[in-house]
């Protein structure tokens, strides 16, 4: 196990902090480490504070791992980056699903990969059908979109624990709320990306890869 230096801990003190980022990034990155070979180019949608990014770049070192967010989170982002500085990991770019196409910077504009944590049950159900879309006409052949997050299936709560998230989620925005298994492998599927993987995570989270077929 690793153990935080007090260099570590004071720079984690200063730099804004997600929990739900910290949460299961282990076995995420297994996973990662999994999907993701021969890989080279992964587009991070809805980077949050940056924690995933600077945790994945450099364990994953034969990828660019390129962020997104909408402007107000660049700050945090960039933060996290100036503290854990990889040569693989990229600083943010714009990417607002209210107005924006899949971002894209002069050096790679494209991507094989697009990864995306803790984001479907925050945004409104007609940008999770945008992302689907967007990603479906962006990715190669065999590209991959990695979701990684809670989900309800066969119309029930897999727990009691994600039925709580789930109604702070609705009281805090009627408009956001766990989504249904079955609507994303039907949006997905509109969008020519298959299911592939589905791996069961702590805390009764899923991770699900999708493939471009």
């Amino acid at each position: 196990m690793h153990h935080k230096s007090s260099d570590e801990q004071e720079s984690h003190a200063t730099l804004p902090f997600s929990q739900a980022c910290e949460n299961n990034k282990d076995p995420i990155l297994s996973v990662l480490q999994k999907e993701l070979q021969g890989h080279v180019h992964v587009l991070e949608i809805g980077s949050g504070t940056g924690q995933h990014s600077v945790y994945f770049a450099p364990r994953l070192t034969h990828l660019q791992w390129q962020t997104s967010d909408v402007s107000n989170n660049h700050t945090a982002i960039k933060a996290w980056h100036a503290s854990y500085p990889a040569q693989n990991l990229h600083a943010p770019l714009r990417f607002d699903l209210a107005y924006d196409m899949l971002p894209a910077n002069d050096v790679q504009p494209s991507y094989d990969t697009v990864f995306t944590a803790n984001t479907l049950h925050i945004i409104s159900w007609p940008f999770v059908e945008k992302l689907f879309e967007l990603v479906g006409g962006a990715l190669p052949l065999r590209g991959k979109l990695i979701v990684y997050g809670p989900f309800n299936e066969n119309g029930h709560y897999t727990s009691a624990s994600n039925q709580q998230f789930d109604n702070r989620l609705r009281q805090r925005d009627p408009k956001s709320g766990i989504r249904h298994l079955e609507d994303i492998l039907e949006v997905a599927r509109q969008h020519r990306l298959t299911l592939s993987e589905r791996y069961a995570m702590p805390a009764n989270n899923q991770i699900l890869v999708f493939q471009k077929v």
